[in-house]
């Protein structure tokens, strides 16, 4: 039978035992490091004058996923076109039509996205309405217009998506300026043959879905 003395040195020593057992059970279960991160939504969307919530999530090297809530950087360029603002969460507000790229940095890590504004854009046209070029060649602009805007013109530059129907390879179009002074999609025929092309630019409506050109630009390559 333990005495007095004796039960309080045992269970004096038992609490110890318990302590380093914590601690060293502390040791084996470090805190999940942070691997990479990104940024939800992906691929965000707001209008002129209108916010929208970003967050940051991040995967750990024990291959969990969580959302970081403090720490988060955040940067838009360029500003004329959407500013950003938290340190955690984040409010993007769109300023212009156009795309700006997103930056999150989170314990030397980072992650970018494309934001895309969109302007007040309800109908789309397009002028001229038919084009050609010769095979190999290149110097047929096409202009398509926006109302009520802004903006007044929608190119793959400001958040537009030109679609070229069938899609070989043949044709390209990068944006450039006609003798007007209005943007334009300039198109070259990358390859010798001989088709005709259909043109068509679609943009985010502001109430949701898109709009499509109309009437769609025909493009003859001879």
């Amino acid at each position: 039978m333990l005495t007095g003395r004796k039960l309080a040195l045992t269970l004096a020593f038992t609490v110890l035992v318990a302590l380093a057992f914590g601690a060293g059970c502390r040791g084996f279960f470090p805190k999940p490091v942070l691997q990479s991160i990104a940024i939800n939504p992906t691929s965000p969307q707001v209008n002129v004058g209108q916010t929208v919530n970003l967050q940051v999530f991040g995967t750990y090297d024990d291959g969990t996923r969580s959302q970081v809530t403090s720490g988060v950087g955040w940067s838009s360029a360029p500003t004329s076109v959407a500013t950003i603002t938290g340190t955690g969460s984040a409010t993007l507000t769109g300023v212009a039509s156009g795309n700006a790229t997103i930056t999150a940095s989170a314990q030397a890590l980072s992650a970018t996205a494309t934001a895309t504004v969109i302007g007040n854009v309800t109908a789309i046209t397009v002028s001229p309405t038919s084009g050609s070029i010769s095979a190999g060649g290149s110097g047929a602009p096409f202009t398509f217009a926006a109302t009520p805007g802004p903006p007044s013109f929608i190119t793959a530059d400001n958040g537009g998506t030109l679609v070229i129907t069938p899609s070989d390879g043949n044709i390209t179009c990068t944006v450039s300026t006609d003798n007007n002074s209005n943007p334009d999609e300039l198109c070259t025929a990358t390859a010798v043959g001989n088709g005709s092309y259909s043109i068509v630019m679609t943009y985010p409506s502001p109430t949701g879905g898109t709009v499509t050109s109309t009437p769609t630009a025909t493009l003859t390559v001879h």
